[in-house]
């Protein structure tokens, strides 16, 4: 298991940036899949950035997203990091953390609101 922790959402205005964080309560080069993924109320939820494999520095990314976000990680500190530019207001939504160790184990943070406004 693990726990996922989030922090980092807010308002901000269209143009902005935000950088969203998760802390992981294992180390995160054990984690298969770790990144962010969003829902806004009656959507379907929105993979937006992942890391495939516990070492893994290249992240795949949302098509809606690419050239805005980037996604990061520090394995000392069990930490990934959204950093989030050019924020629009369709990236309004809850942010969820997801952690997937293998099977059907998949984990999700308590989520964490940013908003864009116009």
């Amino acid at each position: 298991q693990v726990q996922l922790v989030e922090s980092g959402g807010g308002l901000v205005q269209a143009g902005g940036s935000l950088r969203l964080s998760c802390v992981a309560s294992r180390s995160i080069s054990s984690i298969a899949a770790l990144g962010w993924t969003r829902q806004v109320p009656g959507k379907q939820r929105e993979l937006v950035a992942t890391f495939n494999g516990g070492s893994s520095t290249t992240a795949n990314y949302a098509d809606s997203v690419k050239g805005r976000f980037t996604l990061s990680r520090d394995n000392a500190k069990n930490a990934i990091y959204l950093q989030m530019n050019n924020l629009k207001p369709e990236d309004t939504a809850v942010y969820f953390c997801r952690a997937y160790l293998g099977s059907t184990a998949v984990f999700w943070g308590q989520g964490t609101q940013v908003t864009v406004s116009s």
